[in-house]
């Protein structure tokens, strides 16, 4: 699926990534600003979650818990320097226990990444729509 949105449409796309989701684990890619933690939020919220969403820039996961007892698991690799750091915090136990996985800065993990994982490209366009482009 390749649409721009703007902030307004924000709803309707989560619900397309929802409903469309072949897999659970969702990479989030493109420069800072362009509206990653916007989306993951509202993915969030349409998923049951009922806590404060934030992005977890500094440790790495925050966890949820959705209104129907589910997990959802936001990371934030900004600041990874070394993919150790992420095996540090057992990775492996998130991406391979069926539970929802959002993940910004997927590039700073690409090797311990879930080969199924879905991508999700956003990029600003000229006139201050984002592109996304998933796949």
């Amino acid at each position: 699926m390749n649409r721009d949105y703007d902030l307004i449409n924000v709803p309707t796309i989560a619900a397309q990534i929802i409903a469309t989701a072949t897999e659970k684990t969702l990479l989030f890619y493109g420069e800072m600003g362009v509206g990653k933690t916007t989306l993951i939020k509202e993915i969030c919220s349409q998923l049951g979650v009922t806590d404060n969403i934030s992005s977890p820039t500094f440790s790495l996961v925050n966890e949820y818990e959705t209104n129907k007892n589910e997990q959802v698991y936001h990371f934030d690799f900004y600041r990874i320097t070394d993919e150790t750091e992420a095996l540090d915090i057992g990775i492996d136990d998130y991406f391979y226990n069926n539970d929802w996985c959002l993940i910004e800065w997927p590039q700073n993990i690409k090797n311990l990444l879930p080969l199924n994982a879905i991508e999700i490209h956003i990029s600003m366009a000229a006139d201050g729509k984002r592109n996304i482009l998933i796949k």
